[in-house]
C-alpha cells in the first residue's frame, strides 16, 4: 500500500495527530486511553508516523512513573497490572548509570509535566547536579517539592510554574528560569508565615518576564518591581495579610499593561493601600473577594478605584463579601452604585456585599445604566434584605438605556405593578437572565404577562430560596410564563398553517 503523498507533508501530519490527541481525557491518567493507544500505533507504523506521534504521545505527563517505566529494571514491577500502574518504590535501589539513559530516552519530547507527589525521587539520586530531566519543558506544575531535587525540573525553557507551596528553594525557580518565566502560580491550602512571605517577595523581584501572577500578599519593594515589568497582564493575591502595607515609605508607581486585577483577603484595607499608590491606565477588570467589607471600607475602596486612572479601561468589576454582621450605614448620602457611575466603558458589574443596593431606586437605575452604554450584566446582590424599590415601570425605563444586557440580578418590588403590557409595545430581547432575589408578589398572573410581553427571551425567572410563600409564588409565575410561551408558539403555527392554505 502507498502511503498519501499529503502524509510527507509535516504541516499536514502534525495537524492530522493532534486531532488525534485532542480525544485524550485529561482525568484518566491510570488508563491507557484509545487516544494513546491510536498514537502508540501510528508511532510504529513507520518511521514518518515515529517522531511527531512520539512527542504527542509523551508531551504531557502526569508524574514521572511513566519515564521510569522505560527501566528495563522497572518495567514489570510498575506494569504488573494490564493497562494500570500503581506502583510503590519504597525499597528499591536508585538508577545506575546505564538505567539513568534509559529514564531519559523520552524525556526531551515531555513539555508539561504535574507532579502530584514525590516518593519516587530517591531513585534519581545519581543524577547528576546540573542535569536537566526535561530540556524542552514548557508547564510545571508541583503539589510537592522535593527536597534536593527541585533542580531537576527547572531547565531554561520553562514559562508556566503551579506551586502549591512557598518553597526554601523559591528562589531558585526565579534564577533558573529568568529569561522565559511567564506564569507564576502559587496557591497555598494554608496560612503561610511571614519568612515565607518574605521569601516570596524576595523571590517575585528576581522575575523579569512575568506575564501572569498568582500568590500571597506582597510587600511594597515587589509591587514596586512588578510595576517595572512591562510584560505583566494579570496579578491575583489570595490569602491573608500578615503585615500592613506601610504607605508611608511607597513610591507612587504606575502599571502601563495590567489589565486584570483580583484580590481574595481577609479585609479591604491591603487592597485599598494598592489602589491609592499605584495608577493602572490599561484595567480593564478587577475582582476582590473580601471575608468582611465595612461599610467605611467599602466607600474608600470605590474612591481609590475612581482615582486609578481605570475610569475609561474597566469593563469587568466584582466585589464581594458575605460577612452579614457589617452594620447599616447611619448616615451617608452616597450609594455603591453611584461610585461607578464614572466607568463608560462597563461590561459587567457584580456587588454582592452587606447593604451594596442601598438607595437603590428607579431612578438611580435609569441613571446607571445610562452611564453604562455597554453593560451585559449587573448583579447587586445584598445579603442583607431591604425593602425593593426597583418597579417594574423603573426597570422598563432602565432596559431602554442598555439594549446588550442579557443578565440581571436586581430586587424587585413585584407587589407595585405600575405598568400596563397591553398599552406599552416595549420589548427587551436582549435579557435572558432575570434573578429577582426574594422579591414578595401578589398578582402572579400580571406578573406572568408583563414579563411575557416585556422580556420574551427570559424563559424563567429565578428567586430567592427563603420563604416558602415567595419560592411558591414565583414556581406560579414561571408556570404561567411557560403557558403563555406555549400558547403564543401554537398561535404561529396555526395562523402559518392557515395562511399557507
Amino acid at each position: 500500500m502507498t502511503m498519501h503523498r499529503a502524509l510527507v507533508v509535516s504541516e499536514i501530519l502534525l495537524d492530522i495527530f493532534a486531532h488525534v490527541d485532542t480525544i485524550l481525557d485529561p482525568l484518566s491518567y491510570g488508563e491507557i486511553s484509545l487516544a494513546r493507544k491510536s498514537l502508540a500505533t501510528l508511532a510504529t507504523t513507520c518511521r514518518t508516523f515515529h517522531e511527531p506521534a512520539m512527542d504527542l504521545l509523551w508531551a504531557d505527563m502526569h508524574g514521572i512513573v511513566p519515564l521510569l517505566g522505560c527501566v528495563t529494571r522497572l518495567h514489570h514491577m510498575i506494569y504488573h497490572h494490564a493497562g494500570r500502574y500503581t506502583w510503590y518504590s519504597e525499597g528499591i535501589d536508585p538508577l545506575c548509570e546505564h538505567e539513568v539513559l534509559q529514564f531519559l530516552r523520552h524525556a526531551h519530547r515531555v513539555r508539561s509535566l504535574q507532579i502530584p507527589f514525590d516518593n519516587h525521587f530517591h531513585l534519581l539520586s545519581v543524577l547528576p547536579i546540573k542535569t536537566f530531566i526535561f530540556p524542552r519543558l514548557l508547564s510545571l506544575s508541583m503539589a510537592v517539592h522535593p527536597a534536593g531535587y527541585l533542580h531537576l525540573f527547572l531547565p531554561p525553557t520553562l514559562r508556566r510554574c503551579s506551586l502549591s507551596l512557598i518553597h526554601p528553594d523559591l528562589k531558585l525557580i526565579a534564577t533558573c528560569c529568568v529569561a522565559t518565566l511567564e506564569d507564576l502560580t502559587i496557591k497555598i491550602p494554608y496560612q503561610s508565615t511571614a519568612d515565607e512571605l518574605c521569601l516570596l517577595s524576595d523571590s517575585i523581584r528576581l522575575c523579569k518576564r512575568l506575564v501572569t501572577l498568582y500568590c500571597p500578599p506582597l510587600d511594597w519593594a515587589a509591587w514596586k518591581h512588578l510595576s517595572n515589568l512591562p510584560t505583566l497582564l494579570s496579578v491575583a493575591i489570595s490569602g491573608e495579610v500578615l503585615c500592613p502595607l506601610d504607605t508611608d515609605n511607597f513610591v507612587f508607581t504606575r502599571f502601563l499593561n495590567v489589565t486584570a486585577l483580583s484580590f481574595h483577603v481577609t479585609t479591604a484595607s491591603y487592597v485599598i493601600a494598592v489602589m491609592r499608590n499605584s495608577a493602572f491606565p490599561s484595567l480593564e477588570e478587577f475582582k476582590m473577594v473580601a471575608r468582611v467589607l465595612p461599610w467605611e471600607d467599602a466607600e474608600q475602596l470605590f474612591h481609590a478605584l475612581s482615582q486609578c486612572t481605570a475610569c475609561q479601561t474597566l469593563q469587568h468589576i466584582d466585589i464581594l463579601s458575605r460577612d452579614q454582621r457589617v452594620p447599616e450605614p447611619s448616615d451617608s448620602s452616597l450609594t455603591p452604585i453611584t461610585q461607578f457611575l464614572g466607568f463608560t466603558q462597563l461590561r459587567t458589574l457584580q456587588l454582592a456585599f452587606p447593604h451594596c443596593c442601598i438607595r437603590l431606586d428607579n431612578h438611580l437605575l435609569s441613571k446607571a445604566m445610562s452611564s453604562w452604554p455597554h453593560i451585559r450584566s449587573l448583579k447587586v446582590e445584598d445579603p442583607h434584605p431591604h425593602p425593593a424599590t426597583i418597579t417594574f415601570r423603573g426597570l422598563s425605563t432602565a432596559l431602554r438605556q442598555s439594549p446588550h444586557l442579557h443578565t440581571l440580578h436586581i430586587s424587585m418590588d413585584a407587589l407595585n405593578i405600575d405598568i400596563d403590557p397591553q398599552a406599552e409595545s416595549f420589548q427587551h430581547t436582549s435579557l435572558q437572565t432575570l434573578d429577582v432575589r426574594t422579591s414578595h408578589i401578589a398578582d402572579r398572573e400580571a406578573v406572568a404577562y408583563i414579563l411575557f410581553t416585556m422580556l420574551p427571551s427570559v424563559e424563567s425567572v429565578i428567586h430567592g430560596s427563603s420563604g416558602r410563600h415567595i419560592r411558591y409564588a414565583w414556581q406560579e409565575v414561571n408556570r404561567r410564563l411557560q403557558s403563555l410561551k406555549s400558547s403564543a408558539v401554537l398561535g404561529c403555527r396555526i395562523t402559518g398553517a392557515t395562511a399557507a392554505c
